[in-house]
């Protein structure tokens, strides 16, 4: 499989003031959030980065789509090393977290617009895609409806289809799931599913073990910062009876 992604040995590491580190009981000055991660990710595959809640996988994924800069380690996109002045690689990725918000204000058709305006887009085939993304999630019927109005998983629908506005290669997702009911959950299932069938590259990271189950095909499991066992999903699966099981026994090791 033609590899898309390749993260090599990446660290972060971030300041701590001297109240920061009393709190955190540590002579320290900085926190090591990520540490010396590295996995890579092929065309038409779903990687999925399982771990507790501060386990480094918000870290590692903001690297990847661009928005920090590792301390060190290095990010490469079809290998194309990744930096903050490479925006025609930036442009290729991307990107949605819960913590990234769509302008209350504005409606769905005016954000599509504007973001395909950012990308570059002619409006002709903006409106094309527009209008099948927006008609496949049911955003059609809102789309002149304030975004603050809609309800929360119809907002991650709308968040779904902007994050592709530009035609990414890559696609990064933190917990694209989180506080969605059933149906909403399903709807970004089926949506990662497709976009992995199209030949996308795919990174999500979950805590929920079903969506690795059900979708991914490598997985890796960070724990307090550090990749503690990487590999194909159902090989891990096979050699601890499930990816849960598999979680458990290495999370109980290096505990």
């Amino acid at each position: 499989m033609e590899t898309c992604l390749n993260a090599s040995h990446l660290i972060k590491r971030f300041p701590l003031s001297k109240k920061q580190a009393k709190e955190r009981n540590t002579s320290s000055r900085f926190l090591t959030a990520v540490d010396d991660v590295s996995f890579q990710v092929g065309r038409g595959e779903i990687y999925a980065l399982l771990g507790p809640n501060g386990a480094g996988k918000t870290t590692c994924l903001r690297m990847i789509a661009g928005l920090i800069s590792p301390t060190s380690g290095t990010i490469e996109i079809d290998g194309k090393t990744l930096t903050k002045s490479t925006d025609s690689l930036r442009g290729r990725i991307g990107f949605l977290t819960s913590e990234l918000k769509l302008d209350p204000f504005f409606t769905p058709n005016y954000t599509y617009a504007f973001l395909s305006t950012l990308y570059g887009i002619e409006e002709e085939a903006m409106k094309k895609k527009r209008d099948a993304l927006f008609a496949r999630f049911g955003i059609d019927k809102f789309a002149e409806t304030r975004i603050s109005e809609l309800s929360t998983g119809m907002k991650q629908k709308c968040s779904l289809a902007m994050s592709i506005a530009g035609d990414p290669e890559l696609i990064v997702y933190d917990e694209p799931t989180n506080g969605l009911d059933i149906v909403a959950s399903r709807a970004v299932e089926d949506f990662l599913a497709d976009e992995k069938a199209a030949g996308r590259a795919i990174v999500i990271s979950t805590h929920i073990f079903s969506l690795v189950e059900k979708l991914a095909d490598r997985v890796g499991f960070l724990i307090d910062g550090k990749m503690a066992l990487e590999g194909v999903k159902a090989e891990i699966a096979s050699a601890h009876g499930s990816i849960e099981e598999a979680f458990f026994d290495v999370y109980g090791g290096e505990k």
